[in-house]
């Protein structure tokens, strides 16, 4: 007789495993075929899609859907901005939060405790708030831009030369400065999103940073930047990474910083995503086939920081 059959715990561990496996499978699994198999799917002009099993969703994402008359690479455009706001705004989200989060590391406990808490409370903000709230700060009529004209800062701008480079940046029209639509908006709201979750995932690496390395190399002689660059850099540049390339993939689907700031010639797959799928376009299979590529290319992302963890682990 199987003992294990009637023993309570072994029967609470089996049926925990059961509702955990079936939970991820209806959560996780279910829709992400389901999504599949509607990028297969084909639109029926005037009406809506029907199932069916074509290439021509995936088809029109690389080539366009003129082809073979014309090529056209405009989805493949629009994933490359995915890309170009997705990197650039991660990457400033670590490098503005790493100084904050070494000072922070170097306070005392309750005072490290505080600010942790209010960064993880600010998590609880959805980001159509955040960028309401960055809409009306970067707003021409009632924001920096205002505070520029009023104080004269605009004027000063002019007269020292640097308001045309601003001009040229996109960041200006002939009157005064402006940040809407710019990629400088873009790229400050998307990185503000994800600052938070950049202090936190560093945050315990640059806590357990053993100070008598710094300590040691500033009674050689070291000064501030030479300690930063060769001891704390080199002690971090894994959990650097990870974060990055962490917050790099979670910004591919950001959809409300670009639609309100970001060129309309510059909208990124996850804004062409909604608009086919719930917008004025209608077309869910290539919106799934679309929503495909997005996911093929954050795994390629995540596997290709695996393999450089793994180079950087290597001896």
């Amino acid at each position: 007789m199987n003992t294990a059959s009637h023993d309570p715990r072994a029967l609470l561990r089996k049926t925990a495993m059961t509702v955990l496996t079936t939970f991820i499978i209806v959560l996780c699994v279910a829709p992400f075929l389901l999504v599949l198999a509607i990028s297969f799917g084909r639109k029926v002009e005037g009406a809506a899609w029907v199932w069916d099993f074509t290439f021509a969703n995936y088809q029109r994402f690389f080539v366009g859907t003129l082809w073979p008359d014309e090529v056209t690479f405009l989805y493949l455009q629009q994933l490359s901005y995915s890309f170009y706001f997705a990197l650039i705004a991660s990457i400033f989200a670590v490098l503005t939060a790493l100084p904050f989060t070494l000072t922070l590391s170097k306070l005392s406990r309750n005072a490290q405790a505080a600010w942790l808490v209010f960064i993880m409370s600010s998590l609880s903000l959805s980001e159509v708030f955040i960028v309401m709230g960055w809409d009306i700060l970067l707003s021409n009529n009632s924001g920096l831009p205002k505070l520029f004209r009023e104080t004269g800062l605009t004027q000063w701008l002019k007269d020292v030369g640097w308001f045309q480079t601003l001009r040229d940046w996109g960041l200006a029209n002939p009157r005064n400065v402006k940040f809407k639509t710019s990629d400088f908006a873009t790229v400050l709201t998307m990185s503000y999103l994800v600052w938070p979750y950049a202090v936190i995932l560093l945050y315990p690496a640059l806590s357990r940073l053993d100070p008598s390395l710094s300590e040691a190399a500033r009674t050689m002689g070291a000064g501030r930047w030479t300690i930063t660059r060769t001891v704390t850099l080199p002690s971090i540049r894994l959990p650097l990474l990870g974060t990055t390339l962490l917050l790099f993939v979670f910004l591919l689907g950001t959809y409300v910083a670009v639609t309100v700031f970001a060129a309309p010639h510059k909208q990124t797959v996850a804004v062409a995503i909604y608009s086919n799928v719930r917008g004025s376009n209608l077309n869910a299979p290539f919106g799934s086939a679309q929503a495909i590529m997005l996911l093929i290319s954050a795994s390629f992302c995540l596997y290709l920081g695996h393999l450089l963890n793994k180079k950087a682990e290597a001896p």
